[in-house]
């Protein structure tokens, strides 16, 4: 074998031998932590539980009034209201509000995990080029990983079931939220920064008064797409146990069913539609509320 002619490889039996040391060190280090990992998690499963019976318990009724009720204080309009009124009807009338309701819970519950982790994250590489530098990479990473292969560690760290498809879900959808948080700070204007200096406020009073509120359009627009990701996610996770709309989508493949497919499709896109229209309506209205206050 000449290297003129073929690219120089590693044989068969060194890849073999970096492969099984990789993985041999992977389930030694699940079999010595992978119970207190599990615990740990403990809270959050019974978070996740608990916020899916409720959304399951409660009449149909009196959940789109909350979410009505939600959408019009975030967005204050009518049209949109109303809208949203019609999509979760027919939601229910073609049969899919239990699945909804458990993907809803699941969506829920990581977009405000991602937001937790997210927005902080965001801020520390706001103030440090050096942080930036270091996260940077690591987002580059996580958003260009094919989304099955996140699926592999945790599986076999913590089993299947809700909790592993949440950790999922969050590692491929929480980068939006993290890079556009760090674009937002760093995109207020100088002056403004000055101004508020000039009145002798703090570091954080900087930052909760003046660079979070004019950086909300694009950190909501980071949850936006943390949000679509996280609703892409939930279908891959359903091979792992996540009960939801994703589990028929699955089905549907597995036995071409085209119809029960586009249905639960659709009800995914119209969660994203919700998400998306509410969230980006309250940064602008808030954003407009600061501005005459700052007027």
């Amino acid at each position: 074998m000449s290297w003129f002619t073929e690219f120089p490889q590693l044989d068969r039996y060194q890849l073999l031998s970096i492969r099984k040391t990789l993985d041999e060190g992977f389930r030694e280090f699940t079999r010595a932590y992978g119970d207190a990992i599990e615990h740990f998690f403990d809270p959050l499963l019974v978070f996740l539980i608990g916020f899916e019976k409720l959304l399951l318990a409660s009449p149909w009724w009196l959940v789109i009034g909350v979410i009505l009720s939600i959408t019009h204080f975030a967005a204050r309009s009518v049209r949109l209201t109303i809208g949203v009124a019609i999509a979760l009807i027919l939601i229910g009338v073609f049969g899919m509000w239990e699945d909804t309701m458990r993907t809803l819970s699941m969506i829920t519950v990581c977009t405000l995990l991602s937001i937790v982790v997210g927005v902080p994250v965001g801020i520390a590489m706001s103030r440090s080029n050096r942080a930036q530098s270091i996260i940077t990479p690591v987002l580059d990473v996580m958003q260009t990983m094919p989304a099955f292969v996140y699926l592999i560690p945790v599986v076999m760290l913590l089993g299947i079931g809700r909790i592993p498809g949440v950790i999922a879900v969050v590692i491929y959808a929480i980068p939006p939220v993290i890079r556009l948080t760090n674009l937002g700070i760093r995109l207020v204007d100088e002056d403004v920064l000055e101004a508020a200096d000039a009145y002798g406020v703090t570091p954080w009073q900087r930052l909760w008064n003046v660079q979070l509120p004019l950086a909300m359009p694009n950190i909501m627009a980071g949850v936006n797409q943390t949000i679509m990701m996280a609703l892409a996610m939930v279908v891959i996770a359903s091979m792992i146990g996540v009960k939801g709309l994703g589990q028929p989508v699955l089905q549907s493949i597995t036995n071409q069913y085209f119809t029960q497919g586009l249905m639960n499709g659709l009800a995914i896109v119209v969660i994203a539609i919700i998400f998306d229209r509410v969230s980006q309506a309250y940064a602008k209205r808030s954003q407009q509320q600061f501005r005459g206050r700052d007027d």
